[in-house]
């Protein structure tokens, strides 16, 4: 899928390229690239899949009340 950005009138370059990177951001391409950047072994990608799942559940348990939040500190 393509992005396109046409040209406004009286619109300048910086613009419309801002235009451009809020769409890339948008879509999700520039976090796509930035994943994609390094070589990820699928152990990592499985590890990072269950870290992320964890979360996630943590803030729905939050978000129904069955557990409080609680501040770790470090020290």
């Amino acid at each position: 899928m393509a992005i396109r950005v046409k040209s406004r009138s009286g619109e300048s370059v910086d613009q419309m390229m801002r235009r451009f990177k809020k769409l890339c951001e948008k879509e999700g391409l520039t976090k796509d690239i930035k994943r994609k950047e390094y070589y990820e072994k699928p152990s990592e990608r499985a590890r990072r899949d269950v870290r992320k799942a964890i979360g996630r559940r943590l803030r729905e348990a939050m978000i129904a009340g069955e557990i409080k939040p609680t501040r770790i500190s470090k020290g």
